[in-house]
């Protein structure tokens, strides 16, 4: 019937009408928090392009990772930034490197928290890329097993999933391979199946420092009119032992968020990635807009359009409201 039978209205009167008809709710469990895990002690050191955002010294993450759990946040992620660059990354599988550590300690003192790894090398590479320079590209296949020792270095740590990053051809199934040949077939990998080349990952670049020297990665993250190689992107890494599949960024890609939920039966995350993260706190440190309302509403969007799992930086201030 139409109007004035049907009003729309009655069940947005008040906010417990509101609260009885939600469509979408968004819980902790949905939400997962990154860390950045810098060598030395007593460390937190602001990145500027990201406010409220830190560079942590180990010390400093096992301090923030027991408040993310205190406030009902399930996992969090870790980047790693090295005491020394190489060109072939080679900090990425120490043993005693900043993230190796930082599970250890996690894992010790907060065993309820899953710690997920992110897996790439271009925290690690004096160049900046995310794999093995060969010309002015990257080789994808002697990339694998660097990025093979890398995980298994987490997984040995201690790490609860893994989450390759790089979009290197064949990464999924390699990394599966080897967990599962080290008697690590337990373990979960968190593809970056979609990711996409986008000029939102400006403050994680500050953050990680993972600026390329050289060129950029176009030749590898995905080109971002493309939706349909997203989803060839996505069966492709599920076909190779993918557990979770993640696309990157999620704002601009919201359309395959939502896509990925219907086209496939497979838990899907999606990354509200630094430059979505720093757009809303400066807008809301310089007035421009309700900060809260507005981080509400964006990780809202992205769970309505299909994720089941949201990184952001955001994820305990958050939690702690709902």
């Amino acid at each position: 019937m139409a109007f004035p039978i049907n009003r729309p209205r009655r069940l947005r009167r008040n906010e417990t009408l509101r609260r009885m008809v939600r469509e979408t709710r968004l819980t902790p469990d949905d939400l997962i928090q990154p860390y950045f895990v810098c060598p030395g002690r007593h460390i937190k050191k602001q990145v500027a392009a990201m406010p409220g955002v830190a560079q942590m010294s180990v010390d400093n993450v096992l301090r923030e990772a027991r408040e993310t759990y205190a406030t009902g946040v399930p996992a969090i992620i870790l980047f790693g930034i090295p005491q020394h660059k190489d060109a072939h990354g080679s900090e990425a599988w120490d043993d005693n490197g900043p993230v190796q550590c930082a599970i250890r300690e996690v894992k010790e003192h907060v065993p309820g928290l899953a710690v997920i790894t992110d897996v790439c090398l271009c925290e690690y590479t004096d160049h900046g890329h995310c794999g093995v320079i060969a010309g002015d590209d990257v080789d994808n296949d002697a990339t694998l097993e660097l990025l093979v020792r890398e995980a298994l270095s987490h997984v040995r740590a201690g790490a609860d999933m893994v989450a390759p990053s790089d979009m290197m051809d064949g990464r999924v199934a390699a990394v599966r391979t080897a967990l599962d040949n080290e008697n690590f077939s337990h373990i979960p990998i968190l593809a970056y199946s979609a990711k996409f080349a986008s000029a939102f990952y400006g403050p994680f670049r500050e953050a990680a420092e993972s600026t390329p020297q050289f060129g950029d990665r176009r030749s590898y993250q995905m080109d971002p009119p493309n939706g349909d190689e997203a989803m060839r992107e996505i069966a492709l890494d599920l076909e190779e032992g993918a557990d979770i599949v993640m696309v990157k960024p999620a704002l601009p890609y919201l359309d395959l968020i939502y896509r990925a939920r219907h086209e496939f039966n497979v838990p899907v995350a999606a990354y509200n990635v630094s430059g979505e993260y720093s757009m809303i706190r400066a807008a809301g440190i310089n007035g421009w807009l309700d900060e809260e309302r507005a981080t509400m509403e964006v990780l809202t969007a992205i769970k309505r359009a299909g994720a089941d799992l949201i990184l952001t930086y955001f994820a305990t201030q958050v939690a702690g409201r709902l």
